[in-house]
């Protein structure tokens, strides 16, 4: 109301308007000092709080992100220790079966192999007891188609049997 007053009694000039002009501005700066400066102070201030305490929030998010990388390259670390552990172990596990399978199956081939020179030694034997016999009983024969007699067969047989065994040693 007082500005219309002033208007009013002014004269138009140029000084009038800037003292009408700057009366308002400082009435208005007084009006904001007393009634709003506290709440924008305050909001500046909530405002820097607020800013303050998401840095402080960030800084200590970044530390926890570096404390969990960290922890992270601590356990791949150990991970990777243990993971060459497992792998010498098997490694060494494979090579301890692998000697094994050798070890078993050198022995059962010479098993096999001794079974099987037993078996030769049998079969020999059999043939030259089967080779003794028929040649005790041919020489029987022949010698009696020679001589026109009849010859003792077991003692024939027991001759022919001491020279083939004179032989064999």
């Amino acid at each position: 109301m007082s500005q219309f007053i002033l208007l009013e009694a002014a004269p138009s000039s140029m000084f009038g308007n800037i003292i009408v002009v700057s009366g308002a501005f400082l009435i208005l700066v007084i009006l904001i000092k007393k009634f709003a400066w506290g709440m924008i102070t305050s909001m500046f201030e909530e405002r820097a709080k607020k800013i303050n305490d998401d840095i402080d929030s960030a800084e200590a998010a970044r530390k926890q992100a570096e404390a969990f990388a960290e922890k992270r390259e601590t356990e791949l670390a150990g991970s990777r220790e243990e993971a060459s552990k497992i792998i010498m172990t098997a490694t060494d596990a494979a090579h301890a079966n692998k000697a094994k399978v050798v070890a078993e199956a050198s022995e059962e081939a010479r098993r096999v192999k001794q079974r099987a020179n037993e078996e030769i030694e049998q079969s020999k034997k059999e043939a030259i007891s089967g080779i003794k016999g028929s040649v005790a009983d041919i020489s029987v024969k022949i010698a009696e188609k020679l001589i026109g007699q009849s010859l003792d067969a077991t003692s024939q047989t027991e001759l022919i049997d001491s020279y083939l065994e004179k032989m064999g040693d």
